[in-house]
């Protein structure tokens, strides 16, 4: 599918501004330009925006119910009640709960943690452990990545005396009501008064730790040795990567890669990244996929574990299973890729006709079916929901579980929710969603409706992929501190991706070759027309373009500029994105 080059030049008033940005500022109007576009409109936003620091995170109590919350972790430990700590088994969850836990029981004895099994006990709370927590005589329940919508489940739990604590970042119902809950933290609230509603669940439990170490006198040095485990919340979560959550993943980053907590260790070595500089993109293609598989296609508690765990041989041992399951994730997503994508070309003139794709198989392993989703959004560019049938272990019945994922720009879960009285539960945000269907016969509808929705609300723009370029520029512009800066506007993510810049009319400077195990990818070596500058640049996927660019004509690129450290060596190259023969 062809890229859609999409470029806004600034206004004139942006303009005279990034003159005088750069000035102030000492850096290339380019860089400034960049800023622009981020929302950074002067040195002294540049300067928080460059240098992060910890005293930026905002007060924890400024958010909904802060009060409350901790005041209800220090009457349980006055009154030497258990605490239980229960998350979901997707990245975000896991993290949130091995910190809540570590942090809580480093201060109290007292705490336990669950995480439900995916196929036995299904999404959410159930019932089935508040029974089993009254039986333990848990009187409190901090819960993580959900609990928004758990109004009957928290209602039957406080009828046997078990209070909970929401720690949420998924849109709440429609009309802003909350569960019954001793605390609701949820930035999303309706009613929210905290200046920033992006925070990852993973973020949501470190800022009620860090209001509870405030109160109880505890440093704060405490609690930022977990600051990795946000951060690979954040990345894997996909959560925007501004405001609090930037200076988060900064300093994430940074107890990443140099102190980690030992079961973040041991993934990172299998993972193949021991001393190298680890990105938020290795945690979204490395690190995240594997705390994820444990929950995909095994338990999810054995990622906690491994997390919470201080012992090195235990750790080795369970990082080389979790990379196994993630071995074993890879191919049930192949497999079950392949196959939607042979159904879907099957009926070709009703995908050339839809604005979204509703698929359902009954035997596809659920633990892959938002992976699936993911895949073939990629693939056709549209909203996509992937069913499946599942189990309901508490009645003994089947229904229908599906995962959704969308395209830029398109609300997912407004779609979902214009058809909610079509489902038994469904949950999310604007990129991803989760839902359930009473059974089969109900699909066809949901299908029918959910396209309509689409059809109706999605623009024409947004079903054809998008490139977002911050500027046009020259291979001259491209100097050691250009590059300099660039590297400090990471941590890259959502709504602070990577700048991505355009150069006109070069050409082969004589030496590019294709290369790849299938003579795939590009190595090329470019000359800027206009500059006479030279640079190296990777095309992966772009073998195409190999003989049109061989015997010499122009073509226009878009790329990012990376470090190359291959062969131990470090120099600056052009990651090409998309190629164009130049008008």
């Amino acid at each position: 599918m062809t890229n859609k080059w999409i470029y806004n030049p600034l206004t004139d008033d942006q303009e005279k501004k990034k003159e005088d940005l750069s000035k102030e500022l000492g850096i290339s109007p380019i860089l400034c330009q960049l800023l622009l576009e981020r929302g950074i409109n002067d040195a002294e936003g540049a300067k928080h925006f460059f240098r992060p620091q910890l005293s930026d995170l905002y007060d924890p109590f400024l958010m909904n119910d802060m009060d409350k919350a901790v005041e209800r972790i220090n009457q349980a430990m006055v009154q030497k009640e258990k605490i239980l700590i229960y998350g979901d088994y997707d990245v975000d969850g896991i993290t949130a709960v091995a910190l809540v836990y570590k942090f809580l029981k480093q201060n109290y004895a007292k705490v336990s943690f669950h995480i439900p099994d995916r196929d036995t006990e299904g999404y959410g709370i159930s019932e089935r452990r508040i029974d089993w927590a009254a039986e333990n005589e848990v009187k409190l329940i901090i819960v993580l990545d959900y609990g928004i919508k758990s109004f009957d489940e928290i209602a039957y739990a406080k009828d046997k005396g078990i209070d909970f604590i929401i720690c949420d970042h998924h849109t709440p119902e429609k009309g802003g009501r909350l569960p019954d809950a001793a605390a609701v933290l949820n930035p999303k609230r309706l009613d929210s008064s905290y200046p920033d509603a992006n925070l990852a669940a993973c973020g949501v439990g470190f800022k009620l730790m860090q209001a509870f170490a405030q109160n109880n006198g505890i440093a704060f040095e405490q609690l930022t040795p977990m600051l990795d485990f946000v951060v690979v919340s954040i990345a894997a979560d996909i959560v925007p990567i501004v405001g609090e959550n930037r200076v988060l993943a900064y300093y994430g980053l940074k107890q990443l890669n140099s102190c980690p907590n030992l079961g973040l260790k041991s993934i990172i070595e299998v993972c193949g990244l021991t001393d190298k500089e680890i990105t938020i993109s290795d945690i979204v293609f490395k690190i995240g996929p594997r705390l994820n598989a444990s929950g995909r296609v095994q338990s999810a508690t054995e990622s906690v574990e491994l997390l919470i765990s201080n012992d090195l041989t235990f750790a080795k041992e369970k990082s080389d299973a979790i990379n196994h399951y993630n071995q074993t994730r890879k191919d049930l997503d192949k497999s079950i890729t392949d196959e939607a994508f042979s159904r879907l070309e099957e009926h070709t003139q009703e995908m050339a006709q839809s604005k979204s794709i509703v698929i359902y198989d009954a035997n596809w392993h659920k633990g892959v079916i938002g992976i699936v989703a993911s895949r073939l959004t990629e693939l056709y560019y549209k909203p996509t929901i992937v069913l499946t049938k599942t189990r309901d272990f508490a009645t003994g019945t089947d229904f229908i579980t599906g995962s959704g994922r969308t395209v830029q720009g398109f609300d997912i879960y407004k779609g979902v929710e214009s058809c909610s009285d079509l489902l038994r539960d469904f949950g999310g945000h604007m990129f991803a969603v989760g839902l359930s269907i009473e059974n089969e016969e109900q699909i066809p509808e949901f299908k029918k409706r959910f396209e309509q929705y689409v059809s109706e609300n999605i623009l024409p723009s947004q079903l054809q992929p998008q490139i977002n370029i911050d500027a046009v520029i020259d291979f001259k512009d491209i100097t050691p501190k250009f590059f300099r800066v660039i590297k400090q506007f990471s941590p890259f993510g959502p709504e602070n991706p990577k700048p991505i810049f355009i150069t006109k009319r070069v050409f082969d400077y004589g030496t590019s070759r294709i290369v790849g195990k299938v003579q795939e990818h590009l190595k090329l070596e470019l000359i800027d027309s206009k500059s006479e500058c030279i640079m190296n640049g990777i095309a992966f996927g772009q073998s195409e373009f190999y003989e049109y660019i061989r015997d010499l004509n122009p073509v226009d690129i878009c790329y990012t500029i990376e470090e190359n450290g291959f062969n131990g060596g470090s120099s600056t190259q052009l990651r090409i994105i998309d190629i164009r023969k130049a008008e």
